[in-house]
């Protein structure tokens, strides 16, 4: 597994932490830098901030293109790696969208249901398809 790849797993460790836990996700990220169990990839911490910074717009964006899916009903890891997913599509001008998506996809055929790899490959594809222009 990539620097990356492990980048974007231990971020979403943390996203799916602190929404389980009800904090701020900076917070936990900070706690775990702190106690010396934070990332140990810069590129995890751009992730959490920027999903933080850019949460509403991209939680905006999942409710417009999850047909049927409020954020509420999705699983957690779906929740969290659709955010990872959307802000680099969006944010990560050096990750290419197809490489968010694959990515992202990774993440769900390893950590959530069967039924998950399929539906975060059609919001993001959908998204990739009709991607706005980041505000």
């Amino acid at each position: 597994m990539g620097a990356r790849s492990k980048a974007r797993k231990r971020a979403l460790d943390v996203l799916y932490a602190s929404e389980m836990r009800g904090e701020p996700a900076t917070e936990a990220l900070d706690r775990a830098i702190a106690e010396g169990e934070g990332p140990t990839n810069d590129y995890t911490v751009t992730l959490v901030r920027g999903v933080v910074e850019h949460q509403a717009e991209i939680d905006e964006l999942l409710s417009s293109y999850s047909e049927g899916w409020t954020l509420d009903r999705m699983p957690a890891v779906d929740r969290n790696v659709l955010r990872l997913g959307v802000w680099e599509m969006l944010y990560a001008d050096d990750v290419p969208d197809t490489v968010a998506v694959t990515e992202a996809m990774a993440l769900v055929r390893d950590l959530s249901t069967d039924e998950s790899p399929p539906f975060v490959n059609g919001v993001l594809g959908n998204i990739q398809r009709h991607k706005p222009t980041p505000a």
